[in-house]
Parts: structure tokens; sequence; C-alpha cells
């Protein structure tokens, strides 16, 4: 008698024997149900006035509307999501993080390390030199934004305004009015006031002034080192060791040149000083 033919299962490989099918549906279908039901809810409760969902701890409430019902709350609330997964590259974007992290990372390419200081030891160091350049502008952003909307003197939208304006001020002492100019043309605004510039001209605007202002100032490190590596490769071909690579004597001279000038402070300092500090 033939043994019976095997059709393979349509997803994929064949269920674990130690628990049966129907067990396993039933160990799924109530998950299910309480997120057809929590849909079908918020569904429901979107056709009256008040919007109201709760799921455990968390309560979503949308205030009664004096008409006609707000169908693009649920887009709202996605978007706010969004926005909050993507401020702290916003955020960083427009501090001085950008300028910071890519001269600490000039320098360590200069110095020819592969992978010292680390990428953890840099970003750190970006993030609380960000912190100390910053730390005027957020005191000016809790004194005219935070403090007073705690106090409930100045609506939501006032402080947003406030907040982005102390930004606003920070990022146009940084940027070139080429890069402005360039954007407002791009963005065929009228003539507006430096004041009233929106942040969607002066972001851009101040990250390229950034990345230029890095790179200006990484090619200054370089200058030293490369200088370095032409006498020693100079010197290795005038007593005829060309076999020998010149890193193997220059790398020790570098780390030493650096060493004895204090580098980690020059860079620091002159990071901190290039933004007017």
């Amino acid at each position: 008698m033939s043994a019976p033919l095997c059709r393979p299962s349509p997803f994929g490989s064949r269920p674990p024997r130690g628990m049966p099918v129907a067990r396993r549906a039933r160990a799924v279908i109530p998950p299910l149900a309480l997120l057809l039901f929590w849909i079908g809810n918020f569904a429901a409760s979107a056709q009256t006035n008040v919007t109201t969902t709760t799921l455990g701890p968390l309560s979503i409430s949308l205030g009664p509307s004096s008409g006609a019902p707000d169908v693009d709350s649920g887009i709202k609330i996605l978007f706010l999501i969004t926005l909050l997964s993507l401020a702290p590259s916003i955020l960083l974007l427009m501090t001085c993080f950008t300028r910071v992290a890519i001269v600490l990372g000039f320098v360590r390419s200069a110095l020819q390390l592969q992978g010292s200081p680390a990428n953890q030891i840099i970003i750190g160091l970006s993030l609380f030199i960000t912190f100390f350049v910053m730390a005027p502008v957020w005191d000016h952003i809790n004194q005219d934004a935070l403090e007073p909307y705690q106090a409930h003197k100045i609506t939501g939208q006032q402080a947003l305004d406030a907040a982005s304006g102390n930004l606003r001020d920070f990022m146009l002492k940084q940027t070139r009015p080429k890069d402005v100019e360039l954007f407002v043309s791009m963005a065929k605004l009228p003539p507006t006031s430096v004041r009233d510039l929106p942040l969607r001209v002066v972001t851009p605007a101040f990250v390229i002034s950034e990345l230029r202002t890095a790179f200006q100032m990484g090619f200054l490190i370089y200058v030293p080192f490369i200088l370095i590596d032409i006498v020693v490769a100079t010197v290795l071909m005038s007593m005829g060791m060309m076999m020998m690579p010149p890193t193997t004597i220059a790398l020790p001279l570098k780390l030493l040149l650096f060493v004895l000038v204090d580098g980690w402070t020059l860079i620091v300092q002159s990071l901190v000083r290039s933004f007017g500090m």
C-alpha cells in the first residue's frame, strides 16, 4: 500500500505538533477580537460629538465640535506622533550639533585613527558641547515660552511662536546672508523682514552654512597633519626606504604633536568660540 502524498502547506512550514490547531486558533482570536472591538468603538464614538478612546491606562478624548464632526482627528493624532518621532533629528539640525560632530569626525580622520575615539564618544562629546553652547538659548525659551505657558499667561500657539523665535535668532546669527537669500528666492517669498522669515526657509539655510563652516574648519585641521605626511614620505624616499609605509612613522608623530599642543582643548575651544561665546 503506497504512502499518502503530503501536500505542502500554503502558509510555509507545518505547524508544530505539540500544540493543536484549534488551541492555537483560540489563542489568536482574543487579541484580534480586542483589536476589532477597539477599532469599532473608536469608529462608533467618532460619530458622536465627543470622541473618547480608552485602551488600558491610555485615554484619548477629542472635544465636541461646534458644527460638523472633525473627521481628520485621527490624521492629526498620527501626524503628531510622527512629528514626535522626528523631533530629535529636527532639534539636532536646528542646533550647533551638526558643526561640532563633523569637526570632531574630521579630527579623527586627520589623525588616521580608525576606531579611536569611538563613535559613541564623539557623539556624546558633541551632545554635551551642544548643551553648553545652546544653554543661553534654552534659558530664553524657558523664560519667554515655557514659564508663561505653565502659568497660563499665554496660549500654546504664542508659546510655540516665542520658542521658535529664539531658535530663529540663533540660527540667523550663524547663517550666511547668501544662503538665506537662496532659499527666500526659491520659496518665492515677498520682501520679508528677518524676524518674520519662516523656519522652512531659515532651517535649510542654517544647515548649509553649518556644513560649509564645518568643512572649512576640517580643512584647517587637516593641513598640519598633511605636512607631517609629506615630510615623513620625503625623508623615507631620500633614505631609500621606499618599502616602508609612511603611516608607520607619521602616525606616532601626529599623536605626539597632537598631545603636545593639547589638541582636544584647542579644538573644543575653537568650536565654542566659533559660535560667538
